[in-house]
């Protein structure tokens, strides 16, 4: 077996692990980026989910990224909300299905970093239509740029294909990964981007999955008594312009009428850089259902719900007939699995108390995002903030391996803080940390990431335009304003 020594080595190229490696490579760090599949950029290519949702938390990294794209022809956009389900008047016909999310070339990247809160003579529709705006890319070129940003920096290799199979653990250290190519690979640090933090919980950190019982962190919204209740997870479709309209013919194994629920769920229609269409159903499968099937049958299911949902659509809502579905995600869109039990974890409490109420000196990056639980029974799920939040560096920590570091969902959340900071610029950032306090840490000859100063780990995080703090300072909106160059 051959055997290979990088500074780090990344596990997994999701939106994390490609803030984490780019990061630190760039910052002059040796590293390895291991990903299974032939696609950098994890649910955000393959699995359609296609958007980088409004909120803060998108600076740093994803608005240099962002700016890269925005130079290729049909790379990406930002968005407006058009029709939406909730302000409808259902006499003025059949409610839209969902919300109905267009490209808008008057809008700009910092008009995607909502500032969070509407002023109370905003009706809901109009705070929407004004405020909310992300911004869409094209998959395939999303990917491709993340390759060569990666090349670029004369730093990074990267093995497509390659998953882990084994890891060796000697006391407190991570000491070597065993890879499906046959390779084995050591390094002074580890970040595990996986989505299911595997590394982690086969190196034996200890995990959670589930919603959390009320006692364990007090939160309000959480169960009294713990439960097997997950995020919904969605099979995501892209439709395209057609000559001929139409119904496209429903197989015959498939009912017309939906099976697994009352009605019909309803649908984020997201508009291409090109025209298409994502059409992604919130949720297409409870995230518990998912799990108890398996992922193999979980993904045939959801094929066939997406199919009735596409026919539906076509049936009631004529706009829909001039196109046809063109592309099917080959992933599922997963939004929650087991989560580490870190050095902190992120609750409900973080939530609630707002930048201005918490109390850590580790902040590496906020977010604004709702308690958002997608079909998971939950007390707080669709519940707003009433300010953005930091994350502490420690989220990224686990208790019992001092050179290994999580940058995904899978990090230091409850359930309830989670369905809040999963969305991909917020992870980006999350690894735009871990990569950057690698390549400070092996700078300073340190040999676990909690050693790291988090003052020194903040003022890189703050040269590289990652926002720590709240209100947004005039410096920072000054450069995010500057998106052509």
């Amino acid at each position: 077996m051959n055997s290979s020594h990088f500074d780090l080595v990344v596990i997994g190229a999701g939106s994390g692990g490609f803030g984490a490696a780019f990061a630190a490579a760039r910052l002059g760090v040796d590293v390895l980026l291991v990903e299974k599949s032939d696609w950098l950029g994890g649910n955000a290519a393959r699995c359609g989910v296609n958007t980088w949702e409004m909120g803060v938390g998108g600076t740093g990294i994803p608005f240099d990224f962002y700016k890269r794209l925005k130079k290729i022809p049909q790379a990406l956009g930002v968005y407006s909300i058009n029709r939406h389900i909730c302000w409808a008047d259902p006499a003025d016909g059949p409610v839209f299905p969902g919300a109905e999310i267009l490209i808008d070339p008057t809008k700009r990247y910092l008009d995607t970093l909502r500032e969070f809160g509407a002023p109370p003579d905003y009706s809901e529709r109009i705070f929407r239509q004004t405020h909310w705006h992300g911004a869409p890319f094209e998959p395939t070129i999303y990917s491709a740029e993340m390759q060569a940003v990666l090349e670029e920096t004369g730093h990074c290799t990267v093995w497509k294909n390659t998953a882990f199979t084994d890891v060796e653990v000697e006391g407190s250290r991570l000491r070597s990964l065993a890879l499906s190519n046959g390779q084995t690979v050591t390094a002074d640090f580890f970040i595990d981007s996986t989505a299911d933090i595997l590394v982690a919980q086969q190196a034996g950190c200890a995990t959670s999955l589930g919603q959390e019982p009320r006692s364990l962190y007090d939160e309000p919204s959480a169960p009294r008594d713990p439960t097997k209740q997950l995020n919904g997870a969605s099979l995501i479709y892209r439709v395209s312009p057609t000559e001929t309209p139409g119904i496209e013919p429903l197989p015959d194994d498939i009912p017309s009428e939906c099976w697994w629920a009352p009605k019909f769920p309803v649908a984020s229609c997201n508009q291409y850089p090109n025209g298409d269409f994502n059409i992604n159903s919130l949720p297409t499968i409870a995230g518990r259902e998912a799990v108890e099937l398996g992922y193999e049958k979980a993904y045939a299911e959801c094929e066939r719900r997406i199919r009735a949902h596409w026919h539906h659509s076509q049936t009631v809502f004529p706009e829909f007939q001039n196109y046809r579905m063109t592309w099917i995600a080959p992933g599922l869109g997963v939004r929650e699995g087991p989560r580490l039990v870190a050095r902190y974890v992120l609750t409900e409490h973080d939530l609630d108390a707002g930048v201005t109420g918490q109390n850590h000196d580790d902040v590496i990056t906020i977010a604004d995002h709702c308690k958002d639980t997608h079909g998971a029974d939950s007390e707080a799920s669709d519940s707003n903030l009433k300010q953005p939040y930091g994350v502490p560096f420690r989220c990224l920590l686990p208790r019992e391996i001092d050179n290994l570091a999580i940058a995904c969902r899978g990090a230091g959340f409850s359930t309830i803080g989670a369905s809040s900071c999963r969305l991909s610029r917020t992870m980006m950032q999350l690894g735009q940390a871990a990569g950057t306090a690698a390549a400070l840490a092996k700078q300073k000859q340190l040999t676990s990431f909690s050693d790291l100063p988090a003052s020194d780990l903040q003022a890189s995080l703050t040269e590289q335009h990652v926002e720590l703090t709240w209100p947004r300072s005039t410096e920072l909106i000054a450069y995010l304003q500057n998106e052509d160059d």
